[in-house]
């Protein structure tokens, strides 16, 4: 959310105050938008001898590093901490800083605790990769290229770049803010710069690709596995862009809006990594020890941030629970819990923000945070035992229907977004509302966490019985065959390790 602090208690966000008029301009896109870009205000430390460090990162930094670290890693969900994926990570990187160009630098990774497929490098050396993205990946030579390409980064001063163009953003912001004295106009501002600085250049990226396939193949890994992850990434992109929408696949802080996986890309990764091996001998995956390091990680959202099951929603550690209508894909954001239609006609988004306890939520709807709302269609109601209020607005190309309902000492903002606001469909918006309610502390401590489960294929095995395994709340067959980066028709053999998800 532009200009707004975020609190750490979930991914569902916690806002200080309420967005003026100059805001409500963007509303719309943001119900469809994930929100958000890691700050890159870090200083580039001089390295005084090569080292891994991939536990007790904030030793190595000074206090403003370390606050700029704790501040990204929160962003994420904190720090997933798995003693196999930690000392994997730990070997894999200690081999790539000995074959690369600057064995000098000192590199510092973490693991991030997000179901998000990212990977990215400071200019200091510190390097962070998701859960989601090991999630993905198949074999270490697949974790390896991704490791070496954002090392590449680093190796190549492309990080340090970015960092000056970042703080020239930092600086336009100011003058908006100061100057023109809008500061909601100047955040944006500095939004927008963020999400377009996210990204490398192309030719940053192709550099990257392959320095990062050099450091692979001398490092002794397969260099063929960026391709693979490269493909791995194009089928998650479409699998996300079925589920949620084009527009939430934009995300600016996912890798694969980052690192898009084109078909000229993969052609000049096979192309880098024919110049070290040839296909029939290309070095080592380590698939077995990779499966192993991962078997029994989180998959997708941990309970404790919130996490969507089908069209529900559940934040055990907030306390509350929703149900989307039917039709509608949810996803659990760093800002929000967004959802959409296939068709793209509908949307939703949740958040929270903080009202002032004296002013009504008739008042507050009233108040213009966002344009068009029809006075008439204001009404105080009670949700579950839970003050609320709901109504109407309207714009030009979409029309909502609006929730406010006091939680604790929160306001949640349930708004709901259609092309068409048919009487049927506003119906149907109340009706899911009337969905939200507390949760027990009984039924939060029954939730456990979705987790990657590596599982041997028996003499019957076949896609269609492995995937009837998958514990998921949608797309099974989709989801294994993404997970384990094999077709439709591939053959199961017997004793062959793939990754299931189960609790």
């Amino acid at each position: 959310m532009v200009g707004r602090r975020v609190s750490a208690v979930g991914r569902v966000a916690l806002v200080t105050r309420a967005p003026s008029r100059a805001r409500a301009a963007t509303l719309s896109a943001a119900l469809m938008l994930l929100a958000g870009c890691a700050s890159l205000d870090i200083q580039q430390e001089a390295a005084k001898s090569p080292a891994v460090t991939p536990v007790a990162l904030e030793e190595t930094l000074t206090p403003a590093q370390r606050k700029e670290h704790e501040r990204l890693v929160a962003s994420y969900g904190g720090a997933y901490d798995d003693p196999k994926l930690r000392q994997l990570i730990q070997d894999v990187v200690a081999r790539l800083v000995a074959a690369s160009e600057r064995p000098d630098l000192r590199y510092r990774v973490t693991i991030l605790n997000s179901p998000a497929i990212n990977a990215f490098a400071l200019p200091n050396g510190s390097l962070y990769v998701t859960r989601g993205l090991l999630a993905l990946a198949n074999d270490t030579a697949e974790l390896a290229s991704v490791l070496s390409h954002e090392m590449a980064h680093v190796i190549a001063n492309h990080a340090a770049i970015r960092e000056d163009q970042m703080k020239q953003a930092v600086l336009v912001s100011r003058v908006i803010s100061d100057v023109v004295n809008d500061a909601d106009l100047g955040a944006l501002a500095l939004a927008k710069s963020r999400m377009s600085l996210a990204s490398f250049s192309r030719a940053q990226e192709l550099e990257a690709d392959a320095i990062g396939v050099g450091i692979s193949a001398r490092a002794g890994f397969d260099p063929y596995g960026a391709a693979r992850f490269l493909t791995a990434m194009g089928k998650q992109a479409n699998f996300r862009a079925t589920a949620i929408g084009q527009s939430a696949s934009a995300d600016s802080a996912d890798f694969l809006a980052s690192h898009p996986a084109t078909p000229e890309r993969i052609s000049i990764a096979i192309a880098n990594a024919r110049e070290y091996a040839s296909p029939d001998k290309p070095g080592e995956r380590d698939r077995e020890q990779y499966l192993a390091a991962i078997d029994g990680m989180v998959y997708g959202d941990d309970p404790k941030e919130g996490f969507v099951r089908g069209q529900r929603f559940f934040h055990p550690k907030l306390g509350f629970t929703f149900t989307a209508p039917d039709g509608f894909t949810l996803e659990n954001t760093s800002q929000a819990v967004l959802g959409a239609t296939t068709t793209g006609r509908e949307a939703l988004r949740l958040d929270a923000v903080r009202v002032a306890a004296d002013q009504s939520l008739a008042q507050y709807l009233s108040s213009g945070w966002i344009d068009g709302v029809e006075i008439s269609s204001v009404e105080s109601l009670v949700l579950n035992g839970f003050p609320a209020a709901t109504a109407v607005a309207r714009g030009d190309q979409w029309s909502f229907r609006m929730f406010a309902i006091r939680f604790g000492s929160d306001v949640y903002r349930l708004i709901f977004a259609a092309r068409e606001l048919t009487p049927e469909l506003d119906a149907s918006f109340r009706t899911a509302a009337a969905t939200f309610r507390r949760v027990s502390i009984e039924e939060a401590d029954k939730v456990k966490p979705l987790r990657i489960r590596v599982v041997e294929a028996g003499l019957a095995d076949n896609v269609d019985k492995l995937a009837g395994k998958m514990e998921v709340p949608d797309r099974p067959l989709e989801r294994f065959l993404l997970l384990n980066g094999i077709e439709r028709n591939a053959k199961i053999s017997y004793g062959e390790e793939l990754k299931i998800v189960a609790d």
